[in-house]
């Protein structure tokens, strides 16, 4: 049945069973679409509109991108960083971030995406994980490196400020709120710090000459993986570009240099990354970035004034977008397509956003490990409710029993029958750098990836989930790992046991909670807890819920039963509703 791929038939029209890919590298893809459209806007940086309607903005031609580019790969290399080295990017949404990105590129070097909410504890599992040696980040951020060990501190810190994309006089403007927020600072000139404007104007636009092949890596994306701790899966050129032309081919109605693509997605998100940054440089559009996808009133005005066309995102943004208040208020009716991932997309939510919108709103699946996309239903074909859609272009899918035959192979399960859903196709990972043991787990002798996720596929190909092998939480769109939450926690002098569980919520699709036992005569209260974690984890990952409890359900072994807890939570809010 799997052989027979019946997911090709329920393609929409247009659609091709497979893409070509060429051999392209991905910077290539942006010196493609500089030389055909060289003076469209590449990056439009868009902050705020005041009342007359002017924007705080700033923006880039694809030649002004490609130039940027060049000079930061030739700064790289006048800096010592060498071909195969790895480069930090902690940033977020930013005109430098979208240089840095390519020009990395063309530099030879590996780039390491880095979430600018890390603690400083995450940001040191990272870097020495990684080895990278050289990091961009705002400089308001600097403060982190201070007690990370010399031996794993970066050798090349370069800082970028958002006022450092803006002309006068909105640079100082804004200058203005972003210091007092402690988002930007003043750091004395010292060795190995750098200012990212001073390298571009110091440097010629000459790249130096690299020996890249489309099989090596460019990316270090951390993940939770199917399980365990955040470790980094390694993307190839061919695997992000080929997920570039599956999307593509999946936007049968994409015009090449006229698309305009909101990037509110964070870019060191891969989700962000490939759907809005990479797919709309490959096309030659315009790539609307902001640093906030939550403030949803800049978002209805940027559609509304900009007319974005294109609008990539996770079910919570297109949640608080039918629900302000003042929707009604604002043409949205430009957006042709947005692609929800991150979580399952409610069919309410769909249904309210198209008749709002008069656009196309469809839901897609994937993993880090796929650069991400896997899956997706038609964007303009027939869709089932609740389904993850259909394998894309040149990618195959099945689902197979969840344990391993004794000679180590996978029984394919029926139709309508649950297993786990495993992939195979261009876009899937190389690996996870330096864990040989954990790769080896995930991508079996035959190449299939398992997704960690429960699922059936029906007669026609659609593929739906009904559940999650491994116990990753996944809320508003970001993996985290019970277990790196519950290591913090158990950092805590009071708490002798505790266990971390993703709990159905409305607006994140899954919230974290935290059950704690106390020590004996120890008292807390759910803010100390919450308190303390937000000094070590980043704030997506500190628990929104917590209770102490005397007890945890465990098995006849020991076994703390997560899933008896989800199924109490569950249990309790339907009992409230």
């Amino acid at each position: 049945m799997y052989d027979q791929k019946p997911w090709l038939s329920s393609y929409e029209a247009g659609v091709p069973q497979t893409i070509e890919y060429k051999g392209q590298l991905l910077h290539q893809t942006l010196d493609a679409a500089a030389q055909k459209y060289p003076n469209n806007v590449a990056v439009r940086f868009l902050l705020k509109y005041l009342p007359l309607g002017i924007a705080i903005q700033s923006k880039m031609t694809y030649q002004e991108l490609k130039d940027a580019t060049d000079r930061f790969a030739a700064a790289l290399r006048n800096l010592g960083v060498k071909e195969g080295d790895r480069m930090a990017i902690m940033m977020p949404n930013t005109p430098q971030q979208v240089t840095a990105f390519y020009g990395a590129l063309k530099a030879g070097v590996i780039i390491v995406n880095t979430n600018p909410t890390y603690t400083t504890r995450e940001l040191e599992h990272q870097l020495k994980d990684s080895g990278a040696q050289t990091i961009l980040m705002l400089s308001g951020l600097y403060s982190l490196l201070d007690p990370i060990p010399a031996e794993i501190r970066p050798k090349n810190v370069i800082i970028a400020d958002i006022p450092d994309a803006l002309g006068f006089p909105f640079n100082r403007l804004v200058e203005r709120t972003v210091r007092a927020s402690g988002r930007m600072v003043d750091i004395p000139d010292g060795p190995g710090i750098y200012r990212f404007d001073t390298l571009l104007k110091t440097s010629p636009p000459q790249p130096p000459k690299i020996n890249v092949k489309p099989d090596d890596v460019l990316l270090f994306q951390y993940t939770g993986g199917t399980t365990g701790t955040p470790k980094a899966a390694m993307l190839t050129h061919k695997n992000l570009v080929s997920n570039v032309l599956q999307m593509e081919a999946w936007l049968t109605n994409i015009e090449y240099g006229k698309e305009k693509t909101l990037g509110a997605l964070p870019a060191f998100h891969v989700y962000g990354m490939t759907v809005s940054m990479l797919l709309t440089i490959y096309a030659g559009g315009e790539l609307i970035i902001t640093p906030d996808p939550r403030q949803t009133q800049l978002i209805l005005e940027i559609i509304h004034r900009e007319k974005v066309s294109l609008y990539p995102g996770i079910p919570t943004m297109y949640t608080a977008i039918i629900n302000h208040p003042k929707v009604q208020e604002y043409d949205l009716h430009s957006v042709k397509a947005c692609l929800s991932g991150g979580m399952a997309l409610p069919v309410e939510v769909q249904r309210k956003f198209e008749e709002i919108t008069g656009g196309k709103l469809v839901e897609g699946y994937g993993l880090t490990e796929t650069s991400p996309v896997a899956h997706a239903n038609p964007v303009n074909g027939e869709r089932k409710p609740g389904c993850i859609g259909l394998p894309v272009s040149s990618t195959e899918a099945a689902i197979v029993a969840l344990d391993a035959s004794p000679d180590g192979s996978y029984k394919l399960m029926p139709v309508g029958e649950e297993g786990e859903i495993v992939v195979r196709g261009p876009q899937v990972m190389k690996g996870y750098w330096q864990k040989e043991d954990e790769t080896a787990n995930v991508i079996d002798k035959e190449g299939w990836f398992h997704t960690g996720d429960i699922g059936v596929m029906d007669e026609q190909g659609w593929f739906r989930i009904v559940d999650r092998k491994k116990d990753l939480i996944i809320a508003s769109g970001y993996n985290i790992v019970p277990r790196e939450v519950e290591e913090v926690l158990y950092m805590h002098p009071k708490v002798q046991e505790v266990v971390v569980a993703g709990v159905p919520d409305a607006h994140r699709g899954e919230t974290v909670k935290a059950y704690v036992i106390l020590k004996e005569g120890q008292s807390s209260t759910v803010d100390e807890i919450r308190s303390f974690c937000k000094e070590n984890l980043a704030p997506y990952k500190v628990p929104t819920m917590v209770e102490f409890r005397s007890e945890l359900p465990k098995s006849q072994v020991g076994k703390i039963l997560r899933r008896v807890l989800v199924e109490e939570e569950k249990k309790k809010q339907a009992e409230k509703a």
